[in-house]
């Protein structure tokens, strides 16, 4: 036995109008527990979910499994959300603006905007002899010597024949001339002198 709309407890005393126009609420909850969850909108589901979605295109409340609204054939998804186009060319996402244009189009205008650049999307790659791998944000490391961008194999000096190396081989060759270290020299018997600091402890 079924109660008229119009003859309802909450509607006496409205017009006609003001009734119809109302959106229907969600039945939420249980008896027990009438203000937990909502129970999905869409007719063949009918879920009691605990943490319902409210759709903002024809807002009624489905359940996780029919929150998009591809999944419960929401009749205003064409005015909500976002669509774009990825330019196979130079990777750019292009908003789909005009409602109802197709994805040619769309691509054909932006090749005539002249801001694809088929360059964009040739990642770089490491400058190392004989290394073709592409660099990304999480393989790049910039050297410090040189300021080239390399890849992580190729991240120490030697590796990637940087140009900050050669003060590093002038180094080596200071070492093996002996003049390496602070107050350090070479006396004539092949041992090193301590610097004066050091000599004038006592060392037990």
């Amino acid at each position: 036995m079924t109660q008229s709309i119009a003859n309802h407890p909450i509607n006496r005393g409205r017009s006609r109008k003001e009734v119809e126009g109302r959106r229907p609420m969600a039945r939420r909850g249980t008896e027990a527990f009438p203000n937990l969850g909502a129970h999905c909108d869409k007719p063949d589901c009918n879920q009691l979910d605990f943490l319902p979605f409210d759709c903002d295109g024809c807002g009624k409340v489905f359940c996780a499994a029919h929150r998009t609204y591809g999944d419960h054939g929401c009749a205003k998804a064409a005015d909500q959300g976002r669509t774009v186009v990825v330019c196979p060319d130079c990777g750019d996402a292009i908003e789909k603006l005009v409602p109802g244009q197709g994805e040619r189009e769309i691509l054909e205008a932006h090749v005539r905007s002249r801001r694809c650049d088929p360059g964009k999307k040739r990642k770089p790659r490491c400058p190392a002899r004989r290394c073709r791998e592409q660099l990304t944000f999480s393989n790049t490391q910039d050297c410090k010597g040189c300021g080239r961008k390399v890849c992580l194999k190729h991240r120490f000096p030697a590796d990637h024949d940087c140009a900050a190396s050669v003060p590093g081989a002038a180094a080596a060759a200071r070492r093996a001339s002996g003049e390496c270290g602070r107050g350090a020299r070479k006396e004539g018997s092949g041992g090193w002198a301590l610097p004066a600091s050091i000599r004038s402890h006592k060392i037990f």
